[in-house]
């Protein structure tokens, strides 16, 4: 069910206006608008960041790692799921994997910036997309699978966000989230990625158990290249006299292959079971049951 952004009453026609107070979203670039307030600009991302971002996803051991892991929780927690919904679907990078993998799913993504939804539309091409602000997310019962993919930590009002999740999704339906993990791990990198915290694992399951879910799934991953991790994040702790936000995702060649692969066994010992006490990342499922 479509609801109104402005005043929240249900939507029935299909060209969003709203039959109780008359407003109609906005059209930007082409895309619905629910924020156009925030559609250019805000303190989540750097839009400068979309292009190369882009241009890095698809080769990056990190990106390509995670995207396979979120796959996996799809098909295992949610197999009879017809539509999901990507909160902050970036360049549409895991829009375009699940599309790849899972073409019967009726897929939608979300943007803040509207910058990002121009790449996402070139890669989500069969996707719907629109500009929206996660904590004002203008459904009901909607969505089988709302997903938000190292989303929560850009946004101060995280609890509102994963209530309004609730709010969309369908009863029986559930989320797929992943968050970076582990406070001690806060580093400059975090600063230039605007996130506003880390996670613990306690911290986060007590959330999305307040909005409503119930936890079927958490774990952390990138485990097994958590020395490796904490070494760059310490490092990163120091004042450098250039610092490249973007330096991680620049690992090509023998390194990022390698690095892959540590994470292809990872996700191999997690299908079998095998829970890591820590972690870079987590990824937590949920459902809601009524």
């Amino acid at each position: 069910m479509k609801l109104c952004y402005k005043c929240g009453s249900k939507i029935e026609r299909v060209d969003w206006q709203c039959s109780y107070c008359g407003e109609s979203p906005e059209m930007i670039n082409g895309f619905l608008s629910f924020a156009s307030n925030n559609a250019e600009d805000n303190a989540g991302f750097r839009s400068e960041y979309f292009a190369e971002l882009a241009n890095l996803e698809a080769r990056n051991f990190w990106f390509r790692a995670r995207s396979q892991l979120i796959m996996w929780a799809l098909r295992r927690y949610f197999p009879n799921a017809n539509s999901l919904l990507e909160i902050g679907c970036g360049t549409g990078f895991v829009l375009s994997g699940i599309a790849d993998a899972l073409p019967h799913l009726k897929l939608s993504g979300s943007e803040i910036q509207s910058a990002g939804l121009e790449f996402a539309a070139e890669r989500a091409h069969t996707s719907r997309l629109f500009q929206m602000d996660a904590r004002l997310i203008p459904f009901e019962e909607e969505f089988d699978v709302i997903g938000a993919f190292d989303v929560l930590e850009h946004i101060h009002e995280d609890e509102e966000v994963l209530s309004r999740m609730h709010q969309a999704v369908c009863k029986g339906g559930g989320v797929i989230l992943t968050v970076p993990q582990h406070p001690f791990l806060w580093s400059r990198q975090d600063e230039y990625a605007c996130h506003v915290r880390r996670y613990t694992l306690p911290e986060l399951r007590t959330k999305v158990e307040r909005a409503g879910f119930v936890v079927e799934k958490a774990l952390s991953f990138v485990s097994l290249l958590l020395p490796l991790l904490m070494l760059a994040r310490f490092r990163k702790r120091k004042p450098l006299a250039e610092f490249d936000p973007l330096e991680e995702l620049k690992i090509t060649g023998v390194a990022n292959t390698l690095l892959e692969k540590a994470l292809t066994v990872e996700r191999a010992l997690i299908r079998l079971g095998v829970t890591f006490p820590a972690g870079g990342s987590l990824l937590l499922v949920a459902k809601k049951l009524s």
